[in-house]
């Protein structure tokens, strides 16, 4: 069955991989052990590019080494929404007497990839390019484009839900042909090689993954 993922990539790494030593994750070698009779046509991955933070200056430096790793998979797209920072005024959830009632905080936000997914995943559905498509995300705002690629259009959905300790949101259950969960096992043997060229020289699995 010709299949395409579409991977929220944030999602991904925050409910399944950000406390594991798994973070250098192939998704390829991944769909293709999840779906292993089925023809992966393409692999659709959503992120933003992440701004390093005083505490972690390498964290940017991480994240392009994956990116360009992702790069050398056949078959696979990286598509970038954004992150954006702003100050804003937050009530204190228990104040002390004489503590000031609010506080500002530095708000990061990703905006940008639950859209564009949803977008890819219906435009590549009204134009036939697949016959079975598989969304990596346990986040309900997807839930929409998803009923409308099963229901309107009468095409499989899958969703795979990346977190293994939680269960998957009932809107997506609902939505979706039918789900599946990932679980550490799929991450443990599906990693990339510590090492990898690309047009640009040698990539290397960061030390602190």
């Amino acid at each position: 069955m010709l299949t395409n993922l579409y991977i929220d990539g944030f999602n991904l790494y925050n409910r399944a991989v950000k406390h594991t030593p798994f973070k250098w994750l192939d998704l390829r070698k991944l769909a293709e052990t999840l779906f292993p009779n089925d023809n992966i046509q393409r692999i659709s991955y959503f992120t933003a590019i992440v701004r390093s933070r005083a505490n972690d200056p390498q964290q940017k430096a991480r994240q392009q080494a994956y990116l360009r790793a992702l790069a050398t998979l056949p078959g696979l797209e990286i598509h970038y929404g954004e992150f954006r920072e702003r100050i804003k005024y937050r009530p204190l959830a228990r104040p002390r007497p004489g503590d000031p009632p609010y506080v500002r905080i530095r708000d990061t936000e990703e905006k940008g990839s639950d859209v564009n997914l949803a977008t890819r995943l219906l435009v590549d559905g009204f134009t036939g390019d697949y016959q079975q498509a598989v969304v990596v995300s346990n986040d309900s705002d997807l839930a929409a484009p998803i009923r409308y690629a099963s229901r309107d259009l009468g095409l499989r959905v899958v969703v795979v839900n990346p977190d293994p300790s939680t269960s998957t949101h009932n809107d997506l259950v609902q939505s979706a042909t039918y789900v599946r969960r990932l679980w550490k096992s799929h991450l443990r043997t599906n990693q990339l090689p510590a090492t990898l060229t690309d047009t640009h020289g040698l990539i290397t699995k960061p030390p602190a993954w």
